[in-house]
């Protein structure tokens, strides 16, 4: 990676990627993080380098009203100039797979101790909840467009939409739509 990273620079690739650090559509983006969305996404969404603010989540959920996903959106409204919100799931998302209790006992497989896990749940960190995936992947794009939609520091004027792509085909679905 490095190695090629010194051949990128040297010839100067990075040219044709150059923009500006605002978004030229004014687009903040809530995507999953799944690999068949990382070209395909932009693409199925006319969106080039430059265009939005692009932000990678799992099942792109945004779960907690003042988690890291609601404050880089929030910047991007304030600071960067973002003038509307869409959250992006897509059929087939692994988060419809997850077992809190099965991947719990994977971490334990991999050397997480049983007491650190007790200790987080007596914490108030249930690792039950904080790892729950969903059964709907438009109920949960649904469910995020209204975290995003209700906050208190969202201006009522941004538009918040809520899509769901096909991964094979890149067809999108509306299922919020935000105007």
């Amino acid at each position: 990676m490095i190695e090629y990273n010194r051949e990128f620079v040297e010839n100067k690739e990075y040219v044709k990627y150059q923009t500006s650090k605002l978004p030229n559509k004014k687009l903040v983006v809530v995507s999953c993080m799944d690999t068949r969305l990382t070209e395909l996404l932009p693409r199925a969404m006319n969106l080039r380098n430059g265009d939005a603010k692009i932000l990678k989540t799992a099942g792109a959920v945004v779960s907690h009203p003042f988690g890291s996903i609601m404050r880089s959106i929030i910047v991007a409204i304030y600071e960067l100039n973002a003038h509307e919100v869409c959250v992006v799931g897509h059929y087939d998302c692994g988060m419809t797979h997850v077992n809190p209790t099965e991947t719990t006992k994977k971490m334990i497989e991999r050397g997480i101790s049983e007491q650190t896990i007790e200790t987080l749940n007596y914490s108030g960190i249930k690792l039950k909840d904080w790892l729950q995936g969903f059964d709907s992947v438009s109920e949960s794009v649904r469910q995020s467009v209204e975290v995003i939609r209700n906050h208190p520091l969202i201006p009522k004027d941004i538009p918040v939409h809520g899509l769901v792509i096909n991964p094979d085909t890149g067809a999108l679905d509306i299922i919020e739509n935000g105007y």
